[in-house]
């Protein structure tokens, strides 16, 4: 901690906002506190954390209660100098990244074009599916008029944080697209991050990069494909995790431990084993985060 201290400011602001971008979803609070203990510079730490939490919150789609109503903040509803703007309710509001709250609604003028329909059909479609498959999920379409090109956003974000229980984990995807007549190509990513951290530390990052062509024809027909690929995608890229995770188990604990064990030619007692009260009190108190047994309460 002394040499923490010692080190001059350039370094510490360094140092600071490293760790800040390090932080997993839902630990920023956690991680800005225990920076302040150890540096020994609240105003500094807080300082960058102020900073840093805009990007921090955007990049994990961090979802705000406001006027009764969850909205995403994002890259594509950020009007800048920490204003953002509900596509849904037509008004802006300003948050503060460090205390977590929101301040100075205002309305914010939306023509109601046909870009505007189309991001109501999209938005309706893509709500419909993330209450069905993600439970504790949260979704928004945004549209940006470029000239005559109709831009659109949208983004899913599901998260389960229980630091109670030493665990926290999040799953995202944002996809863009732009209106074209007939077809229009659609990208984007889906990504599973994991922080785990009872009697280990344990990251895992798994992610994804998407690229298909869809057809246009109306707003109905277009929400309804894009929801349809959108589900058809997440579901892969569930199983996948599941399978992953599966061999991982298997590559761990069928080759790599039995390959180190002492070969002693003799039949391994368990039942004596799993009376040792040792063993048998760590084995019932361990906890798995059910992010890794299974992910069907959020994907179908």
């Amino acid at each position: 901690m002394a040499a923490l201290q010692e080190l001059c400011e350039p370094e510490k602001v360094s140092l600071i906002c490293s760790l800040l971008h390090q932080s997993p979803p839902g630990e920023f609070g956690q991680v800005v506190r225990d920076l302040s203990a150890l540096v020994q510079d609240d105003k500094l730490v807080r300082q960058e954390a102020a900073r840093v939490g805009a990007c921090h919150n955007k990049n994990n789609l961090t979802p705000i209660q406001i006027n009764g109503r969850t909205v995403l903040l994002t890259r594509y509803n950020d009007l800048g100098g920490n204003r953002f703007f509900d596509p849904q309710d037509k008004f802006s509001f300003e948050f503060d990244h460090l205390r977590g709250v929101t301040s100075k609604p205002q309305l914010h003028g939306v023509m109601l074009d046909e870009g505007e329909l189309w991001r109501e059909a999209l938005h309706k479609g893509l709500k419909a599916y993330v209450s069905c498959h993600f439970p504790a999920g949260n979704c928004c379409v945004f549209k940006k008029s470029l000239g005559k090109r109709q831009l659109f956003g949208a983004c899913i974000e599901a998260h389960q944080y229980q630091p109670s229980n030493h665990w926290n984990s999040l799953w995202k995807s944002d996809w863009t697209f732009a209106l074209t007549p007939f077809t229009t190509q659609v990208t984007g990513m889906v990504l599973l991050q994991i922080h785990y951290f009872r009697n280990a530390n344990l990251h895992v990052t798994v992610s994804k990069s998407v690229s298909e062509t869809l057809n246009v024809i109306d707003q109905r027909q277009f929400a309804t494909d894009f929801v349809k690929f959108l589900k058809a995608e997440d579901t892969k890229f569930h199983i996948a995790i599941l399978e992953n995770i599966q061999a991982l188990s298997e590559d761990i604990w069928g080759k790599n431990l039995r390959r180190k064990l002492p070969v002693t030619r003799t039949f391994m007692n368990w039942n004596k084993l799993l009376n040792d009260q040792y063993l048998n009190t760590n084995v019932s108190n361990t906890e798995v985060p059910p992010c890794l047994l299974k992910h069907s309460d959020m994907v179908a």
